[in-house]
């Protein structure tokens, strides 16, 4: 599996989008795209969020007993 730092770095730079861009479209500091691609360790949850949001990205929480998590909340 893919370190979250790559995935993002690829898909900016697919997007042909520059750290400055990208950062203007989700609303964080061109510092903390650097941070995020240089696989700092402590970062805001919610403004990973933001940037994976702008670049399409879906993050999925897996494990054997999501299933039965997801039946109760049915």
């Amino acid at each position: 599996m893919r370190e979250l730092k790559d995935i993002v770095k690829y898909h900016r730079k697919q997007a042909g989008l520059s750290r400055r861009a990208l950062s203007e479209l989700s609303g964080v500091s061109t510092t903390f795209l650097s941070d995020l691609e240089g696989g700092k360790e402590t970062l805001q949850y919610d403004k990973v969020l933001d940037v994976l949001k702008t670049l399409n990205i879906s993050l999925v929480f897996e494990s054997p007993i999501m299933k039965e998590l997801n039946n109760e909340k049915s």
